[in-house]
């Protein structure tokens, strides 16, 4: 990576800046370009060593996007390639990301965790290991999957299962020789699961109350269509669910060799072994929820209920598109509660069980009853603290490429803002 820890070329480092800015994946980037647009001093803060590092070192191999690249549309920098509806691999992220780095130029203190936010009067302490500094204003772009979370029968099952997160997967050859259980049918695990059946692996899944998509409907992919019927712009104002739509479980789909479905009642046809929801674990076998069925009804309405939206759309508006050429199935899985260790020859287990957020160091009352920041459109109820990138924090594409440049944008306006009253008090202030 051609990355350099650089610092703001108008203070020294350890003078205070009007804003730091915390974490430099697509978030802190896009901060940064709306910040430089306004001709703000800033700094980004980076714990690991190179920039976007989640996106280098947490995402495995066979690793792709499931939104198509003309929604990679990071300020100032719109996807470039000569693919728009295609899905770029781990590799083209990167060097996306790469690229927008080398355009940006941006001030970045690499190796830099933080480990303490504080407010200090009308401004905030950031403590690193190597340094102290300070700040008018902070911006918290770091996401919110910190932690991985595995359920706690892992500890229950024998010590010669290898277990894997999510975040440490790589390829079905980083796992020993045998059966793979993968826990969890969120984006990850249902990805995951194809890539281990597709290396000839056999898997057992653990079906959870994810919903599904179609990755195309009637000749286009449905990303495009929900684009086309204003989807995307939807606030979370607006969404049906309200307050509860970060909460909810992204649809499984892929973007893997051009896109195609993720139907998990025809990878039971292919051989792979479906189960309910995980319930329990001994140092004999696993035992599960009987809700298989249900599970996968659930997910089947859920992409029923997408691709009659579109269809309505269709209709109303008079557009001439292809017939729906997807694949269906209604298989039912026989439903198993219990599977053995040692008949399944289980070896190893993929867990595919999200993430929990961490802001233990972020020592200010900006979070709720469960530690969920409290924010509107990313501005806390802290004067001068600020988040970004997160799910749902506006819009659907608030946590992603696509929406998260807008978000910025409305931060950078609340900053200057911020900054204009702060600078005029003092003005006042001297003049009396």
């Amino acid at each position: 990576m051609n990355t350099t820890s650089v610092h703001s070329k108008t203070h020294p480092r350890d003078a205070a800046y009007p804003v730091i800015i915390i974490g430099a994946g697509q978030a802190g980037l896009a901060m940064s370009y709306w910040l430089q647009q306004r001709d703000i001093d800033h700094l980004i803060l980076e714990k690991a060593a190179t920039f976007a590092d989640g996106w280098q070192s947490q995402r495995w191999d066979a690793f792709c996007l499931v939104t198509p690249n003309w929604q990679c549309q990071l300020p100032g920098y719109p996807y470039p390639g000569d693919d728009p509806n295609g899905f770029m691999v781990k590799d083209e992220i990167v060097a996306y990301l790469q690229g927008y780095f080398d355009f940006l130029k941006p001030p970045v203190a690499f190796s830099s965790p933080v480990t303490n936010v504080v407010k200090t009067g009308t401004g905030f302490q950031v403590d690193t290991p190597s340094q102290t500094y300070t700040a008018d204003q902070v911006v918290v772009a770091c996401g919110a999957y910190h932690t991985p979370f595995t359920l706690p029968c892992a500890a229950k099952m024998p010590a010669t299962i290898t277990h894997v997160h999510t975040r440490d997967y790589k390829n079905p050859d980083q796992l020993p020789p045998g059966d793979v259980l993968v826990v969890g049918t969120g984006q990850s695990g249902c990805q995951i699961a194809e890539d281990l059946h597709l290396a000839g692996r056999k898997v057992h899944l653990c079906v959870g109350q994810a919903p599904r998509v179609n990755r195309r409907y009637r000749g286009q992919d449905v990303v495009k269509w929900l684009d086309d019927m204003g989807y995307y712009h939807t606030t979370i104002d607006q969404h049906p669910e309200g307050k509860n739509a970060p909460k909810a479980t992204n649809h499984y789909v892929t973007g893997r060799d051009g896109g195609r479905d993720l139907n998990l009642r025809i990878f039971a046809e292919q051989g792979m072994q479906l189960y309910g929801r995980l319930q329990d674990a001994d140092q004999n076998g696993l035992s599960f929820h009987d809700d298989l069925h249900q599970n996968l009804d659930y997910a089947d309405e859920v992409a029923r209920r997408i691709t009659d939206s579109i269809e309505k759309y269709i209709q109303e508006n008079g557009i001439v598109a292809p017939a729906d050429d997807n694949l269906h199935s209604e298989y039912a899985p026989p439903v198993k509660t219990r599977l053995d260790f040692k008949a399944a020859n289980i070896t190893s287990v993929v867990w595919a069980t999200g993430f929990k957020t961490d802001y233990h160091w972020l020592r200010l009352p900006a979070f709720d009853g469960s530690g969920t920041p409290m924010q509107k459109r990313g501005v806390s109820p802290v004067q001068g603290l600020y988040f970004l990138g997160l799910n749902w924090m506006h819009t659907w594409g608030s946590g992603r490429f696509y929406h998260v440049g807008q978000d910025a944008e409305f931060l950078s306006k609340q900053i200057r803002q911020q900054r204009e009253m702060a600078q005029g008090e003092a003005t006042m202030s001297e003049a009396v």
